[in-house]
């Protein structure tokens, strides 16, 4: 097994800002892997808040030929040897996931989609972020984002009030909020009660992770759908969570990879727990990844390849919101060359 690990910078067209961090190029890591012929592609989008960078995971990257090769039949053993080999490193396990069931799909003549029993024709619309800004340049992304269903709004600073009024005049979409545990418990009451208002689906982490007790003080006072993403990082914390929350935000960069995640999926629901599939800033690539696996979730927030200038990869498209997956076998994924080539 080869593996070829390389560094890029995602490009915004915006700022992203959310309530803890603002960004404008996301530095993430491509790794193609070949086996016996075929090759398979993976993204790693790692982020400090999960205590991963960039210059770490590439130098584990390079020494990942190492470790063996996955059986193509039964490649489980080798993703769980993974979690021991790089316990801490979950968005590097993801890119490995993505690149090693790619190759299967194609060993396979199979999309991924296909290889986990899903229908591509029940994919989910995916709601299209817009970061924290000034009430006027918010108005301009909204006006950039009129062709999707769907809105994400971040939340959790100054302008919280200002966006809320510009909110109140939109009738053609569905609204869902993302505070980034940028609220105190009364900030989010009053908040959230303005939400109510004008209709909007869900709240996503409005309090730190660490106020479990504030989740439940909140829901015994506004009633709106709170979802948990900081929260929930892994299978074993849906336990925790799962009678504080209505839902959650299941990332591959988080649980480590498509495995994972479709673990932790029938977990949730196994709890009557509704599931969001979500992302970091990532490509095409690692969003076609996720793409594959989301006909079985609720809610989608797939959108991190749409907000991006210079995808290095081609693959899942949007039509109307709704998530087309390619019909190739494996990701279905391929090299943008105009933006970048291994």
């Amino acid at each position: 097994m080869n593996v070829y690990p390389k560094k890029y910078g995602l490009k915004l067209k915006h700022e992203f800002r959310i309530a803890r961090e603002k960004e404008i190029i996301c530095n993430n890591l491509f790794i193609k892997i070949t086996v016996d012929g075929l090759t398979g592609y993976g993204e790693a989008a790692p982020t400090k808040y999960y205590n991963e960078d960039i210059e770490t995971i590439y130098k584990h990257a390079e020494s990942i030929s190492e470790i063996g090769e996955p059986d193509f039949e039964n490649p489980y053993p080798f993703l769980e040897g993974l979690k021991e080999i790089y316990p801490n490193f979950p968005s590097l396990r993801a890119a490995l996931e993505m690149a090693v069931f790619d190759i299967i799909g194609k060993w396979k003549k199979k999309p991924v989609h296909e290889l986990f029993g899903l229908n591509p024709s029940h994919t989910p619309v995916t709601s299209f972020t817009i970061g924290i800004d000034k009430p006027d340049i918010i108005k301009m992304k909204l006006k950039e984002a009129e062709e999707y269903p769907i809105l994400k709004i971040k939340m959790g600073s100054e302008y919280d009030y200002g966006i809320i009024k510009i909110l109140k005049n939109i009738r053609d979409k569905k609204i869902r909020i993302d505070a980034n545990e940028g609220w105190s418990r009364e900030e989010a009451v009053k908040k959230m009660e303005s939400l109510i208002e004008i209709g909007v689906e869900f709240v996503e982490q409005p309090l730190k992770k660490e106020d479990i007790e504030g989740i439940k003080w909140l829901k015994d006072r506004v009633d709106l759908k709170i979802f948990s993403d900081e929260n929930v990082k892994i299978l074993q914390d849906i336990n925790n969570i799962k009678d504080i929350y209505d839902g959650i935000n299941i990332k591959l960069m988080k649980c480590g990879g498509l495995s994972e995640a479709v673990k932790m999926i029938n977990t949730a629901k196994s709890y009557n727990l509704e599931v969001m599939l979500g992302c970091m800033i990532e490509s095409s690539a690692a969003i076609t990844a996720a793409a594959h696996i989301s006909p079985v979730v609720d809610f989608a927030d797939l959108d991190g390849n749409l907000l991006i200038s210079n995808d290095p990869f081609t693959g899942v498209s949007v039509k109307d919101g709704k998530l087309i997956l390619p019909e190739k076998s494996g990701l279905g994924v391929e090299e943008n060359i105009k933006n970048f080539s291994f």
